[in-house]
């Protein structure tokens, strides 16, 4: 894992060391320091462990940059280039297969590309929504299920509210078509509003819009922060999947959604 890279940076002999997870503008760094302008989560990483958790949330190739660079008299590094950075090396990591994105996440299973094909391209097209971001929603949602229902209420393949489905005129909530076309519907408004930061559309999908608002942002809600990481590594997944690729690219792979 590049938290390795990141770390190895720091010179003091110590059995846990802090890796700040960084989200701006839908992409996540990885840093010895909380980065000006985004949004950054501490998490310890104990020397000894076997096995490094999944910092960056994706799935798959991740590759990118390390950078130095000087931050309130200290030298710090980041894999974001930010004013002042200097180069410090390439990277390359490989997200073990299955391996969740954060303790909690659990594993989120193959892209299904044959659930709906026709349903999730016509929706796709019609409103703009990337196609693999809507499989990724549904597939978190509801495992495709076209009768399921939540404890909360949700129904259908996206999982939409019964206030939800009335307003973008559902008929039948458990019909596959009506459901994927109104999922895609509320995900463009989402996306509108939010001005396309993944982060918060999801968050909003799953909390509601009165959440986010609330808290300026990503609702301290451990299931919506547990949802959002699943959905950004089903989406690295799907883009993965559908453009005929083993692993994502280095953009996609560096997609984010929220802290863990």
């Amino acid at each position: 894992m590049i938290a390795l890279a990141v770390m190895a940076m720091a010179s003091t002999p110590v059995q846990a060391r802090t890796v700040y997870r960084c989200v701006r503008d839908g992409t996540v760094s990885l840093a010895t320091a909380p980065e000006p302008g985004s949004r950054c989560t501490a998490r310890e990483i104990d020397d000894n462990a076997v096995k490094l958790p999944n910092l960056w949330g994706a799935m798959g190739a991740v590759s990118g940059t390390l950078y130095e660079r000087q931050q309130d008299g200290k030298t710090v590094y980041s894999t974001r280039k930010l004013p002042g950075s200097v180069k410090v090396l390439s990277f390359t990591v490989q997200t073990p297969p299955g391996e969740p994105a954060h303790p909690g996440l659990g594993r989120i299973g193959r892209p299904q590309l044959d659930k709906y094909p026709a349903q999730f391209r016509a929706a796709a097209r019609a409103t703009g929504v990337d196609d693999a971001w809507l499989r990724a929603i549904a597939h978190a949602e509801s495992g495709f299920d076209a009768a399921a229902v939540s404890p909360k209420g949700a129904q259908g393949v996206m999982q939409l509210m019964p206030a939800t489905s009335r307003e973008y005129g559902v008929a039948d909530p458990f019909s596959s078509s009506e459901s994927i076309n109104a999922g895609a519907r509320h995900l463009q408004l989402l996306m509108k509003r939010y001005r396309n930061d993944l982060t918060l559309v999801a968050a909003a999908y799953n909390a509601g819009i009165g959440a986010v608002t609330r808290y300026g942002g990503v609702p301290p809600y451990a299931e919506t922060q547990v949802y959002i990481a699943k959905v950004q590594a089903l989406h690295a997944g799907y883009r993965a999947a559908l453009t005929g690729k083993t692993a994502p690219s280095a953009k996609t792979a560096a997609k984010a959604t929220t802290a863990p």
